[in-house]
């Protein structure tokens, strides 16, 4: 039922504005202060417009970085946050595909315990066990490397948990017209379950992306090598700068820029989230 009355309805909008206002008021702030001069900071008073060194701020964190914080430009650090990100959620999302399928679909031995012991993974992320995961990714040879960065995180318990309910939906009769026609099980997995898992591989693909663009503690360990800096690292070495103070403009403005692909995937993946996040049934 939708009730028509001019006071609900301001209220409604006054609602929305208020918390659109909210979200975005921290966003606003990180521009306002990307477009100032360091010296506009001094005197603790935060500026609420926008300021006349825009072109200034950004041009220096894209061409330069910022040598004090010994950070590179900040398009090498997009383009490895892209590397890592893009390489954790194809990969999550892979692995997780072949185990969830390998659960449904294949009779072995403890399967069922399988199963339970890629979900008791759950109780183990990479911060409980990130010792003995530095030991073994350096003892491979694999430090400042993007693979690195990726491998340790790619396995996912919760990804293959998702799409084991996912196939457990997909009817039988579907699995046994498939046998007939012929169909081996690496066709139906390519031709019918990846198809039917569309909208969930996407959904997944946009949080997973996230999940790695903002990964912190992993790559602050395993990376010593500016080339290899990451967006998320890159900001945080430049607040922790030692023996001066730090540039807000220049880090506002690197966390600007370091907002947009991220917001880019989900701009470009809306549709497909939205309903791998709604869609139930096959």
């Amino acid at each position: 039922m939708v009730e028509r009355r001019p006071l609900l309805t301001l209220v409604t909008h006054l609602t929305l504005i208020l918390g659109a206002a909210f979200i975005v008021l921290p966003v606003w702030i990180a521009f306002v202060a990307s477009t100032h001069a360091a010296s506009d900071f001094l005197s603790g008073v935060m500026p609420l417009w926008p300021g006349d060194q825009l072109v200034e701020n950004y041009w220096k964190v894209l061409g330069t970085g910022e040598a004090a914080a010994g950070t590179p430009p900040i398009g090498l650090m997009l383009f490895n946050s892209t590397v890592m990100a893009l390489s954790i959620a194809v990969g999550k999302i892979a692995i997780s595909l072949l185990s969830a399928f390998a659960i449904v679909y294949f009779r072995f031995p403890l399967k069922r315990t399988a199963f339970w012991i890629i979900f008791l993974t759950l109780m183990l992320p990479v911060e409980v066990r990130i010792l003995p995961t530095y030991e073994v990714v350096a003892g491979l040879g694999l430090l400042n490397s993007y693979a690195g960065l990726s491998l340790p995180l790619i396995a996912s318990a919760t990804a293959t948990f998702l799409f084991r309910q996912v196939f457990l939906t997909i009817p039988d009769e579907l699995t046994e017209a498939a046998r007939i026609d012929g169909a081996g099980p690496m066709k139906f997995f390519r031709d019918i379950l990846l198809p039917l898992s569309r909208t969930n591989i996407a959904a997944l693909f946009v949080i997973l992306f996230i999940y790695g663009w903002n990964q912190y503690l992993w790559p602050l360990l395993v990376t010593t090598d500016t080339g290899y800096y990451t967006a998320v690292m890159g900001i945080q070495r430049m607040v922790a700068v030692p023996d001066s103070e730090p540039l807000w403009h220049l880090i506002m403005a690197t966390a600007i820029l370091a907002m947009l692909p991220p917001v880019v995937v989900i701009v470009l993946m809306q549709r497909l989230f939205v309903q791998g996040l709604i869609e139930q049934e096959k």
